[in-house]
């Protein structure tokens, strides 16, 4: 897992980086959750995201956003910490030119920032959003959604209501040929502090449904914390 800065739009920014044995591997991005609450590359989620795509052949990275860890510059409320994420995935498609496609992942505010991030960057085959934030923030911007993807969320979330999040899903558009498809977790919150395993779960098995097997091996037996 080498640890990688790379120049981001106000200076550097701190990653960790798998790269793939495979250089004609497909490659993911992982976006954190919000930095003004704490949010930053190491929280369990985005490590569990991350370790899915790496056990799937991926080549994989995971960021801070700017003015987290050892990134520099300050929050910039959204725009500019979707530039970051540009940066990072510039960065990473660098390394990784033969990548037949781009997945990008991302958990709470990471979600909000990748399900933007996908509206500018075409070669984004596929998504995971964990934790939609549809209670704060505006996603008419997806008009319509380009890319086929699942979102996972908390059937006992307090902070991102469920009831919302069904209801936001319900008026998304999406292009002919794409689908966004949903599960809510009975009996998770917020923070998946006993359903981790669970959302997980439920991932690796879209994974499995949605990935191409010429690129992505099956995926192995895995532990992670519930």
């Amino acid at each position: 897992m080498p640890e990688v800065i790379f120049a981001g739009p106000e200076g550097r920014l701190e990653g960790r980086y798998h790269p793939s044995d495979d250089q004609g591997a497909p490659c993911a991005i992982i976006l954190s959750p919000h930095p003004k609450a704490g949010g930053h590359m190491d929280h369990r989620i985005p490590v569990a995201m991350y370790e899915q795509y790496k056990a799937r052949g991926f080549a994989v990275l995971r960021f801070n956003f700017r003015g987290v860890g050892r990134s520099v510059g300050t929050y910039d409320n959204g725009s500019g910490e979707l530039q970051d994420a540009a940066y990072a995935l510039d960065w990473l498609q660098s390394f990784n030119q033969n990548a037949p496609f781009t997945w990008v992942s991302g958990y709470q505010f990471g979600a909000w920032i990748g399900m933007q991030l996908l509206m500018r960057r075409p070669e984004v085959a596929g998504f995971i959003s964990l934790s939609l934030p549809t209670n704060t923030y505006d996603f008419a911007f997806l008009a319509p959604c380009p890319a086929s993807g699942l979102v996972v969320y908390g059937g006992e979330d307090r902070i991102i209501p469920p009831d919302d999040v069904d209801r936001v899903l319900e008026k998304i558009r999406v292009q002919k040929g794409t689908s966004i498809s949903s599960t809510r977790i009975d009996g998770a919150n917020h923070f998946y502090s006993n359903h981790l395993d669970n959302a997980m779960e439920v991932i690796d098995d879209y994974l499995d449904d949605h990935l191409d097997p010429r690129y992505c091996p099956p995926r192995e037996p895995r532990l992670l914390e519930s």
